[in-house]
């Protein structure tokens, strides 16, 4: 399962995780931290990627044009890398299905 962390979440997120979320990347490893979001979609789109933020521009896509790419929306105020790391990992089974999913676009993490 490959995540595309946005530009608002920590790059720490891709190695914390590595071991339920393999061969993830953060955009600014990836020279997409500033491009616009379609870029970012377009990217995702044809690398396989499930993007994650915690801001509604991508969820806003995902509603417009559908999937892929699949969109992971963490909806919660100020938080550590901590925090979204226990967050990804408590939701991973919910993250898997969106994935594995063809009806579903994306996910909200309240």
């Amino acid at each position: 399962m490959k995540l595309l962390f946005d530009q608002n979440l920590s790059p720490v997120l891709v190695k914390v995780l590595a071991d339920v979320f393999p061969q993830s990347q953060h955009v600014a490893r990836l020279g997409l931290d500033r491009v616009q979001d379609h870029e970012v979609w377009e990217y995702a789109r044809e690398h396989d990627y499930t993007l994650v933020s915690k801001d509604s521009d991508f969820h806003d896509l995902s509603v417009l044009y559908g999937a892929p790419p699949k969109v992971v929306w963490i909806r919660r105020g100020n938080c550590s890398t901590k925090q979204i790391e226990l967050i990804l990992r408590n939701k991973h089974e919910n993250i898997k299905t969106l994935i594995y999913s063809p009806e579903s676009s994306y996910l909200v993490i309240l």
